[in-house]
């Protein structure tokens, strides 16, 4: 990234943190440094866009165990399941 102009702005230490959190993560989704002024144009990026189901795909580290819940609760739900018209 060039920087044409640097600019020095006042932020608290909480967001300060925050920030370097940021940063952090960002550094081990990228595998490679990342700085703070980085950070900032992943965060302000991320405003704009609309999150989609898809954007979510893989975050969710599931456990057997959980996929075994879920799908016995999916199945106790579907049998519950009445379609218009149908009551029986």
């Amino acid at each position: 990234m060039k920087v044409t102009k640097a600019k020095s702005i006042k932020i608290s230490k909480e967001t300060y943190n925050r920030l370097s959190e940021v940063a952090g993560e960002l550094q081990i989704k990228l595998k490679r440094p990342v700085s703070l002024d980085e950070a900032i144009q992943y965060l302000l990026n991320l405003r704009g866009k609309r999150i989609i189901i898809t954007d979510l795909a893989g975050c969710w580290d599931m456990s057997d165990k959980e996929w075994t819940e879920i799908k016995n609760s999916l199945a106790e739900a579907w049998k519950r399941w009445k379609t218009p018209g149908n009551t029986s």
